[in-house]
């Protein structure tokens, strides 16, 4: 543990921040699981309902700057690309 008082604070910060992105980022997992297990049972309005609540919650962590905004976009156009291409 570190001895001078500001560097007791950053470890604290640092421990606090990264422990709000690992939910955030947890969320977005969560969220792209979802898409792909609707497009797995092949249930298409299922899968439409997951994508915007996923993209929604990908654009949110983008937005927050825990992903870049190339990575989200990435993200997003995959699972489109993948709801998409269901029959």
């Amino acid at each position: 543990m570190a001895n001078i008082k500001s560097a007791k604070k950053r470890i604290l910060v640092n421990q606090k921040k990264a422990d709000h992105n690992k939910a955030i980022k947890s969320g977005v997992k969560t969220a792209i699981k979802k898409v792909h297990t609707a497009i797995d049972a092949n249930d298409k309005a299922a899968a439409q309902s997951a994508l915007t609540e996923a993209t929604s919650v990908i654009d949110k962590a983008a937005t927050k700057g825990v992903y870049h905004k190339n990575n989200s976009s990435r993200k997003v156009a995959r699972l489109a690309a993948a709801v998409n291409k269901m029959n």
